[in-house]
């Protein structure tokens, strides 16, 4: 070990007293993990966004980059080979079944796990085409992978109630989890995100164990360098639950990813989009897009909205999630009316023409840890709709029409208002941009600087 040159994050100036790996390139003196737990699913999560998001966050303030995935690629796979696996698991979202108990790939998984697992690079090379997967891939220094990483973690952590330790060669100074995993790299600082505790607060609206749930963030807490989260709200929720967490706790909420391409298209090609594409006209919708699941309070959205008398559509996007049979009562009798359309899953630029072009964007959530559709709305200038639970308020402030979440018939309100009183809807267009800038890259940037500081310091 020797001492370690000054190094910045953001507009700050470190002093670390150690170096821990001398040999570590000069200009990657200060390098961040992210897992890539969400971002290998082919239509993502908000999480799987948040995580791609903090990785070109992290590159524009000029750090290192290190990206764990846990994919079905063995060590002993060749090094052009798992360039192969890897956007063949990306594409097929393949996910190897669990090896009999006591066959040899049980007891070399056992073993594995025994020892310790450790990471090998994922090295592109540019031989396999991966154009198409340019708006899914995080931004990166170094691509890892541990074999079955987070299957293994949440076994091991299933019978043993301990976290998972693996290796990296040149380890990162900080891992950041972007979701709660008993997990833990050897030779970094772990900070793990929170991003809200609705399982616990809404115990009713998920599947999630519940007891195992609870002992997996008291662990987190206790083995966590530091807590990210994404609001005061999910702080304020993570410390109710947790009382010694108030000390590792840090908000730094969250940022969008730029569309480039979004404001090159003119509001005659956004017409011509919606109607060839969705039998859809500019203002003639409402739209909802997120998972089709309690918490996002689709139920009482398509209630409220057809006891409206609006000759507006409402137009959803989102797949059916977890207990989701009653949320969607009222589903098939819109559709068949034609006066509801339903899409499973959009990407994002035809989510983007989407969002431009309804009405308002309906989000009367009954909880967020913090709420990126409304950001994403407000950006493009878009009515949003929205509720006064968990971290919504912090989000849209005053440049949002807001209803009570569990009345069906404030919803109703709010959806008729929207719908008849254009002078209201232009004055929300202009204000959610400007409240959007609140949430800006440099912004965020600025935040992690600070929690990553804290972190070494």
């Amino acid at each position: 070990m020797r001492r370690s040159q000054p190094y910045r994050i953001g507009n700050a100036t470190f002093f670390p007293m150690l170096l821990v790996n001398p040999s570590r390139p000069p200009e990657k003196s200060f390098r961040v993990g992210v897992d890539g737990f969400n971002m290998a699913m082919r239509h993502g999560t908000g999480i799987a966004t948040y995580g791609r998001t903090l990785t070109h966050a992290l590159r524009g303030m000029g750090l290192g980059v290190d990206v764990v995935f846990g994919m079905n690629i063995s060590k002993r796979t060749s090094p052009a080979l798992r360039e192969v696996i890897f956007f063949d698991s990306l594409d097929d979202e393949h996910v190897r079944k669990p090896a009999t108990v006591f066959s040899p790939r049980w007891w070399t998984d056992l073993a594995d796990t025994a020892s310790g697992l450790e990471a090998v690079e994922i090295a592109l090379s540019g031989r396999v085409e991966h154009r198409g997967f340019a708006q899914r891939l995080p931004a990166y220094d170094r691509l890892l992978n541990v074999p079955a990483l987070f299957r293994a973690a949440a076994r091991h952590y299933r019978n043993h109630k301990r976290f998972l330790t693996f290796k990296v060669a040149d380890p990162p100074d900080v891992m950041h989890w972007t979701y709660p995993l008993p997990i833990r790299m050897l030779g970094a600082k772990n900070i793990y995100t929170i991003h809200d505790l609705v399982p616990l607060r809404l115990p009713y609206t998920t599947l999630d164990d519940k007891g195992m749930h609870f002992r997996l963030i008291r662990d987190i807490v206790t083995n966590a360098d530091l807590i990210c989260t994404v609001s005061e709200a999910s702080a304020r929720d993570i410390a109710a639950f947790f009382g010694d967490s108030a000390g590792k706790l840090f908000n730094t909420y969250q940022a969008l990813m730029p569309d480039r391409q979004a404001p090159a298209r003119t509001e005659a090609q956004i017409g011509a989009q919606l109607g060839g594409l969705y039998d859809l006209r500019p203002d003639g919708y409402f739209l909802f897009f997120g998972s089709l699941e309690p918490k996002k309070n689709i139920g009482r959205i398509i209630e409220a909205f057809l006891a409206t008398p609006t000759s507006r559509r409402l137009v959803i996007v989102g797949s059916r999630a977890w207990k989701a049979e009653h949320e969607l009562r009222f589903l098939q009798r819109g559709v068949k009316a034609r006066r509801v359309k339903q899409f499973d899953y959009l990407p994002q630029a035809e989510l983007t023409t989407l969002i431009r072009g309804a009405r308002a964007v309906l989000f009367p959530s009954l909880s967020e840890g913090f709420g990126l559709p409304v950001l994403e709305a407000l950006s493009l200038g878009t009515p949003v709709l929205t509720s006064g639970e968990g971290a919504l308020p912090e989000v849209v402030g005053d440049a949002a029409c807001f209803a009570d979440a569990y009345d069906s018939d404030s919803i109703a309100r709010g959806i008729a208002r929207l719908d008849t009183d254009d002078e209201y809807c232009a004055r929300l267009r202009e204000s959610g941009p400007i409240r959007a800038e609140k949430f800006t890259m440099p912004a965020y940037q600025e935040r992690l600087s600070a929690l990553y500081a804290r972190a070494l310091s």
